[in-house]
């Protein structure tokens, strides 16, 4: 991972930056100052801005009308918020109401099922506000040891759900959907853009290992520095590193993007 030192300019004019959440642009769980006025300046430049995470629709409503972004993916792809003028976001799915309610269902079976199993697992406090996945709090509100966060991702893997391990909590789901799917599925939703045709144009940011689908595909993709917590975990490491952490990296690398934006 390069410091931001080596961040160099795009071959053509940037088009937007995705990002991910909770401890990228939150801090001990709300958003810094310095990070909202990151948003701000880079919408102000023209710039999409596009928030990507495991967190759920509930939880993520309010974000999406008041942060200064165009779109807000959640549950990992599944699904996002569209910001309206009439204050009240619109929800758009990549599944069909009838696959959600019957996947709804299974999923519950499974986390009954790890509760049950997985000794001190339990379900993340932001579960209610959860439409297409469940997620077991590793790092929230609780602590599970590395052998416990394995049990969970096996269990819910032989139950044919896709699994992935955020900074915060462990997310199951069944579908195929993840962060770089739905990063693509919401710019050919709202703006008629295919992603993989501009990816050198796009910037991401995030702080876990699962982000590495986005790391693995855009050329431009920096980690906080609180990343180095899971370096060990990466196959796929971001190409740029922050300097600090959370908000504060998320501030910083902003402005390298501002420098550069023909």
């Amino acid at each position: 991972m390069l410091d931001l030192s080596h961040w160099q300019r795009p071959p053509h004019p940037w088009l937007g930056v995705f990002t991910d959440i909770d401890d990228t642009l939150t801090t001990d769980g709300a958003i810094t100052a310095d990070a909202l006025q990151a948003l701000t300046t880079l919408k102000q430049a023209g710039l999409m801005v596009i928030p990507i995470t495991g967190r759920p629709m509930g939880w993520s409503r309010d974000f999406a009308q008041t942060w200064p972004v165009d779109a807000l993916v959640a549950e990992n792809g599944a699904a996002a918020w569209l910001p309206q003028a009439d204050g009240q976001p619109r929800a758009i799915y990549q599944q069909s109401e009838a696959v959600r309610t019957a996947n709804w269902t299974r999923m519950q079976e499974v986390a009954a099922r790890i509760v049950r199993e997985v000794p001190g697992a339990a379900l993340a406090q932001d579960s209610a506000g959860r439409e297409t996945d469940i997620a077991i709090d590793h790092s929230e509100f609780t602590h599970l040891p590395a052998a416990a966060i394995d049990e969970v991702v096996r269990i819910m893997k032989s139950e044919g759900m896709t699994a992935t391990i955020s900074s915060i909590h462990i997310n199951g789901w069944f579908g195929s959907h993840n962060k770089l799917s739905g990063a693509r599925w919401i710019l050919k939703a709202l703006w008629g853009r295919e992603l993989d045709a501009e990816l050198a144009r796009w910037v991401y940011v995030g702080d876990s290992t699962n982000d590495q689908v986005m790391f693995e595909h855009f050329a431009f993709s920096a980690g906080v520095a609180n990343i180095r917590r899971f370096e060990s975990q990466l196959t796929h490491r971001p190409r740029y590193i922050t300097p600090s952490e959370r908000g504060a990296g998320f501030s910083e690398l902003a402005h390298h993007v501002l420098q550069h934006l023909t």
